[in-house]
């Protein structure tokens, strides 16, 4: 931000107060606190250093301060321009070291950079209070708010001032100071109780393994699995053992193959009581404090729960809205759970007579069922499933979307060596942007996958900021005789992180804040789920499921058998699913001054809702990383709402009987990945769709039709 054009001369002082702090800041020795020389500008990894984050955040919080005074200190009439774009712009220094360190604290983390997260933590937390409760600053966002009707603004202009407005009064502008002061003191233990939750389940996580040194352990385990653990043991020191850990990579193919049905109840176990174990680990005297305080904060701000906060600014509205679509899911899929249920265990009493069912015994007699039922082994796809080719593969759908290509970079830095990196380009050539991807587990890395910023797109002095985005992975990795292939879900989720990485990549918008996944939790799934319908389309496995030996495109059989296959289990998939939903909702609809048990609010909430005992919530309450560290608090029915909007998104391709359709791909491009957050959702949704979605296009994709 270039003070001195935007400030009258009666303050210039601080004008340029500011610019010699910024020339300052790109002389530094200090990597984050000077201009990347790079390729492209991506961040210098490769120089810096855990020391290197305080002093970063330190300088970057310094300066916006300062900016943020002279905003203050200005004594003209308050506009868009001296108040809402420069405010916007005030935190660019912050922004740049906050999105190296938060991607390396989820990424690539360490004990140190741990150490800094709990410091850091309530020093942003502090620094966020003293903008937003900035009596100063929100009269002059409130006059230019005031006078909007008259001022001439963009329809982009008018959202940025209505974005911000709300910030400053949903974070308590409003309030007098002695709820103000109470504000202050949630979000500091808030910040720092988050940060806990999420160390507490890396470590929980990494902190398991089972050990199996009698080869008769493995029978039912496919090979792929069998040399994974061996490949794992031998990296911890155990050659000529096997280690299966809880990184779904290891313990999801273990419950869904192994015969021992006492080691599967153990590693089951394990999993489903991470940060549940009344060590220093715990969790849930953690989360139980993070939604009293969330009711609290609610109850200042006028709400009656966390809930209908965090979902007034939401596609959904409010907790009814919410509650209205799980619900009405949940009475078409728990029939569907429980006939699947019934089946699983016909099989058992006819295999093994007098066992009943168990929540460990689902994964494996799920797959006992679709072998019977269909013929249909899911194994048998994973050496069509080579990761390079199915990156390939995704990059060609992009290509007949979108026109984008990619090439690799080697020469340019990275923050860890399992690390790839792609410059996106046009189809005339037009630099695009920088994609990295990250694919495979380790200690430093939570567990799941997502995608991330570290430079988002915007127009700064009538230039282009081109994106640097990632995508980051969980997946199966390369043996020592094999390349990494993936399984059916892993090609999913690979499809599916890419779908929001073309929503970075492709954002065309001035403002950084409203740029790319700048969207309500409940929109922003759409571009990535809509890309997992295109994963399974015969035509797209032709261009990248072919056997990693061979080359041989898979067959055709196969292909019908899965299909016909797809829609088995999906009871369970929706169900568990729903019960972490609503768990959710649960949690964060409950009232300021009500103390919570977590084990017995947890029982209650499924009890109440009728959960079958082979079935637990996808997450229970002490990982649910997603919604007590991860952002989605009260926002986890995000997925399936966007499923509703995905699923009708995609069938305006099938209609046209193109599936690359390029009228249909332009508008899905221009009317979604290119807005970002500068519409209203639905509004976008219906510019490129012309009609609100219809439910029917999600329950026929998940073979729930037939169960209203």
């Amino acid at each position: 931000m270039n003070l001195k054009r935007q400030l009258p001369a009666m303050i210039m002082v601080c004008g340029m107060l500011v610019a010699v702090e910024d020339k300052a800041f790109a002389q530094n020795a200090n990597p984050l606190l000077s201009d990347y020389k790079t390729p492209f500008g991506v961040p210098d990894f490769e120089k810096i250093k855990p020391e290197h984050f305080m002093p970063a955040f330190e300088e970057g919080m310094k300066l916006q301060q300062q900016r943020i005074a002279a905003i203050t200190m200005q004594r003209s009439v308050p506009t868009f321009e001296n108040t809402i774009s420069a405010l916007e712009g005030s935190g660019e220094a912050l922004g740049k070291v906050s999105t190296v360190f938060f991607n390396l604290t989820s990424a690539n983390t360490n004990a140190e950079i741990e150490k800094i997260s709990q410091q850091i933590a309530p020093k942003l937390s502090q620094h966020s209070d003293d903008i937003y409760l900035n009596a100063e600053l929100f009269k002059r966002v409130k006059t230019v708010y005031d006078n909007r009707s008259k001022a001439k603004l963009t329809p982009e202009q008018t959202r940025l001032l209505e974005k911000t407005y709300k910030a400053f009064v949903r974070s308590g502008a409003n309030l007098d100071l002695a709820k103000q002061t109470k504000m202050r003191e949630i979000n500091k233990e808030l910040s720092v109780l988050t940060v806990k939750f999420g160390q507490n389940l890396l470590k929980e996580t990494n902190g398991f393994e089972l050990i199996i040194d009698n080869k008769e352990d493995l029978a039912g385990l496919p090979e792929s699995a069998i040399a994974a653990a061996a490949q794992s043991a031998k990296g911890a020191g155990k050659e000529g053992k096997w280690r299966f850990t809880l990184h779904n990579p290891s313990v999801m193919p273990f419950l869904q193959y192994a015969d021992n049905r006492q080691l599967r109840k153990k590693m089951y176990n394990a999993y489903i009581n991470r940060c549940n174990n009344n060590n220093e680990l715990d969790n849930k005297e953690v989360l139980s404090k993070i939604v009293s305080l969330r009711a609290d904060k609610a109850s200042l701000l006028g709400y009656s729960d966390h809930a209908s906060y965090v979902l007034e600014e939401t596609m959904a509205k409010s907790p009814d809205k919410a509650y209205e679509l799980l619900n009405g899911l949940w009475q078409s899929a728990l029939p569907v759970a429980k006939r699947e249920a019934s089946e699983m265990q016909s099989l058992m009493n006819r295999t093994n007579p007098g066992q009943q069912l168990e929540a460990w015994d689902w994964s494996y007699y799920a797959d006992k069922v679709r072998k019977d039922k269909y013929n249909f082994n899911a194994e048998e796809m994973r050496p069509y499933f080579k990761l390079e080719n199915v990156r390939e593969g995704i990059f060609e759908v992009t290509r007949r979307l979108y026109g984008l290509s990619f090439t690799e970079i080697k020469d340019i830095p990275k923050y860890h060596q399992d690390v790839i990196a792609y410059e996106v380009k046009e189809v005339n050539g037009r630099h695009v942007g920088v994609f990295y991807m990250d694919f495979f587990p380790r200690a430093s890395k939570r567990s799941g996958a997502w995608m991330t910023s570290y430079r988002k797109q915007a127009i700064k002095d009538g230039k282009m900021i081109s994106p640097v985005v990632s995508i980051v992975c969980n997946f199966s990795q390369p043996t020592t005789d094999k390349p990494a292939l993936l399984t059916a879900d892993e090609v999913e989720t690979f499809f599916h992180e890419f779908g929001h990485a073309l929503h970075g990549l492709l954002s065309n918008v001035k403002f950084e804040s409203l740029s790319g996944t700048s969207v309500p939790r409940d929109f922003v799934e759409l571009p990535s789920q809509i890309m997992e319908n295109w994963a399974f389309e015969p035509e797209v496995l032709g261009f990248y499921a072919k056997h990693y030996q061979t080359g041989e495109l898979i067959p055709t059989a196969l292909v019908e058998k899965m299909k016909k296959a797809s829609k088995f289990n999906q009871g369970f998939a929706t169900v568990e699913y729903l019960a972490a939903s609503l768990l959710d909702m649960g949690y964060h609809t409950t009232p300021a001054g009500k103390q919570i048990n977590t084990t017995a609010f947890e029982k209650e909430q499924m009890d109440k809702i009728g959960l079958i005992g082979q079935i637990a919530p996808r997450y229970r309450s002490t990982y649910f990383q997603h919604i007590f560290s991860g952002g989605y608090s009260a926002g986890y029915y995000s997925y399936i709402w966007s499923e509703v909007l995905d699923s009708d998104a995609f069938a305006a391709f099938k209609e046209t009987g193109n599936l690359f359709d390029p009228k249909t791909a332009a508008s899905f491009r221009k009317n979604v990945l290119e807005k970002g957050g500068t519409e209203d959702p639905m509004t976008l949704y219906k510019s490129f769709r012309g009609a609100e979605p219809n439910v029917k296009y999600l329950l026929e994709k998940r073979g729930l039709d037939k169960a209203l």
